[in-house]
């Protein structure tokens, strides 16, 4: 695709979003409305472009998880649908303002909320991601320019289709919603360099796709390199609870982020805990790789390897390691960490706040799964991205997370002395 294709689709997402600075919270609340609509009445076209994209990854030999997460079912249309007018019934972020103060001079001087822009999101495998997005970016007042992983071309073409579609059957500028239409890498790197259109770039996706994008753009990024999700299960933890939550938080989808990626157990309760704990892993199909002491305990495990600490399988594999005490955890948590997700298992409130205070995640959690840091499980309605860098936002993001305050002043008549 030549430079200036991708240029004048940066641009006209620019033009799109001045117009919607001036659509009211009710316009926006409709739009949404009937782009769910358009998700549902158009499920059968949807689904026979994912068929496309998902014939072509089973001849590739792209694993079961990432087959998941690509697959466009009857479930995920409906979510994405709910998901949208979950995001419409949100309060409007834009316009408010905020801690106005009257300076000596008479002066009032506050803050109001605006969008970014014009927002690039460059994302893999999930095609749910395009409407989430698209969603999420108009709520907040922004345009937003979608490039998804050629594994899922054809269905996320078809949702923007049917999107842009929607928009324009009311009037709405359908350029508010930018889709780069071609797998070409090339295109990605010619969009990295618009910095005159495009405010932020949020990458979604593997390591690699991410620092690809951090060294070659010269546009603002919210990074998330990856998910290495810790649980710690305490010496006073509950084991009938703390078996439930290891469970889900590695089993129910091992594909994604937010699930865990290593196990840490406390010393004292380790040769009680960790036979059962096994067991009911493998009986899931997980492949566990422990510590020394782990396997004094449980000898069947395979031996973990100093990279392993550090990875994040995205598969039905766990790293466990049994660790003395909470201290020792927090440190392992610190040095092998991503900033993305952890968790402590534990009936003991004064080791759960000490934990929820040192640890420096973009999320922490106390007794419960870390599949629960997700936008729409906070209550965001969706998510465009989870930031583990601190910038202005930390953590899943929603609609507040793309807007930024500009200051606003109110005179009569001061001038500075």
């Amino acid at each position: 695709m030549a430079s200036q294709e991708i240029r004048d689709i940066a641009a006209n997402a620019r033009r799109a979003s001045r117009t919607l600075m001036s659509l009211s919270s009710i316009r926006k609340e409709e739009a949404l409305r009937h782009m769910a609509a358009s998700l549902r009445e158009n499920a059968s076209f949807l689904k026979a472009e994912n068929r496309k994209d998902l014939d072509a990854a089973l001849g590739t030999g792209l694993s079961s998880a990432m087959i998941d997460r690509l697959t466009l079912s009857d479930k995920v249309i409906e979510g994405m649908a709910k998901g949208l007018e979950e995001i419409a019934g949100l309060p409007d972020p834009v316009g408010r303002i905020s801690g106005m103060t009257r300076r000596p001079n008479g002066l009032m001087v506050g803050k109001m909320s605006i969008p970014l822009g014009v927002v690039s999101i460059i994302y893999e495998s999930r095609p749910n991601v395009t409407a989430d997005a698209a969603g999420l970016c108009l709520k907040s007042g922004n345009a937003v320019i979608l490039r998804g992983g050629s594994e899922a071309f054809n269905s996320n073409r078809a949702i923007v289709k049917t999107l842009k579609e929607s928009l324009e059957s009311l009037s709405i500028d359908p350029d508010v919603i930018g889709f780069i239409p071609v797998t070409d890498h090339q295109a990605v790197l010619e969009m990295l360099r618009l910095e005159e259109y495009i405010d932020l770039v949020i990458p979604r996706g593997g390591e690699g796709l991410i620092r690809t994008v951090v060294e070659n753009s010269l546009i603002p990024v919210l990074k998330h390199y990856k998910g290495v999700c810790h649980i710690f299960v305490d010496r006073d933890a509950d084991k009938e609870k703390a078996y439930a939550v290891c469970i889900n938080a590695k089993v129910q989808r091992p594909g994604v982020c937010n699930a865990m990626e290593t196990l840490l157990i406390d010393e004292p309760i380790a040769q009680d805990f960790l036979p059962e704990m096994a067991r009911l892993f493998r009986e899931h199909g997980v492949e566990l790789r422990g510590c020394e002491k782990c396997r004094a305990i449980v000898a069947d495990m395979e031996e973990a390897t100093q990279e392993d600490w550090y990875a994040e399988f995205l598969d039905l594999i766990l790293a466990v390691k049994i660790v003395d005490d909470l201290q020792e955890a927090i440190d392992h948590i610190e040095q092998y960490g991503s900033n993305h997700t952890e968790a402590i298992l534990t009936e003991n409130y004064t080791r759960a706040l000490e934990f929820l205070r040192q640890v420096d995640s973009s999320t922490v959690i106390i007794n419960a799964s870390t599949r629960f840091s997700d936008g729409g499980e906070f209550g965001l309605g969706a998510e465009v991205g989870i930031s583990t860098s601190k910038i202005h936002a930390y953590g899943p993001m929603g609609i507040e997370d793309l807007t930024i305050g500009k200051f606003v002043c109110f005179g009569d008549g001061q001038i500075r002395q």
